[in-house]
């Protein structure tokens, strides 16, 4: 049996593509991973801090559900304080549910993670 020099190219450079493709799905992995646990680790070496905060805007991501895989929802909170300072927590879906933009409380967090938010009471 006769291989051309294509056939002798692809042979040889399929394995190398395969794996700079799986070099780079696994680095992505790797950075993603270090990145949360980074942000975990600055957020816990941080106070908790409770404000008076306003719920200023609310909305959702959703991700995902094509063919048989199935939908993924995120929720996200953003808050002002008196100082007129934004910020954006992800929060459950309970949360989300059970509050609305206008909401005045005190909003306890530790960096970037949201820890509550106490509505006032009328």
């Amino acid at each position: 049996m006769f291989f051309s020099p294509i056939d002798d190219f692809m042979f040889n450079a399929v394995p190398i593509m395969v794996m700079v493709i799986f070099a780079i799905v696994i680095g992505a992995f790797v950075i993603i991973i270090v990145r949360n646990i980074s942000e975990n680790i600055r957020n816990s070496k941080m106070d908790e801090i409770t404000i008076a905060a306003r719920i200023i805007a609310k909305r959702i991501h959703v991700w995902g559900g094509h063919g048989d895989s199935s939908a993924h929802t995120s929720y996200y909170v953003t808050f002002e304080d008196e100082n007129g300072e934004r910020i954006e927590f992800s929060v459950s879906s309970k949360f989300y549910s059970m509050h609305t933009e206008g909401d005045t409380g005190m909003l306890t967090h530790q960096g970037t993670r949201f820890i509550h938010f106490e509505r006032d009471r009328f």
